[in-house]
């Protein structure tokens, strides 16, 4: 089973990755932007009885922290069930 976690930092807590980015698009001339968050997104292939559950833990103690930043956890569908 495939996973997507996206990590966000919590609102209130200072990005300087974001706003390195926000300053290199006006540089390059992008306008109109009026402001960026940076974040991560991790993927994760379980095995298919993995509760829900163990996946928040590994969030909770390795892949966020959890002081700073949110996470949401995502389930792919599996591309053999889907319907073509």
């Amino acid at each position: 089973m495939k996973i997507r976690i996206f990590v966000t930092l919590k609102n209130g807590v200072l990005d300087p990755q974001g706003k390195a980015i926000h300053h290199s698009l006006e540089n390059l001339g992008f306008k109109g932007v009026n402001d960026v968050r940076a974040g991560k997104l991790i993927e994760l292939d379980v095995d298919d009885g993995t509760a829900d559950s163990d996946i928040e833990k590994m969030c909770d103690k390795l892949l966020a922290n959890t002081v700073i930043e949110n996470y949401e956890i995502q389930k792919l569908p599996d591309p053999a069930t889907e319907e073509a």
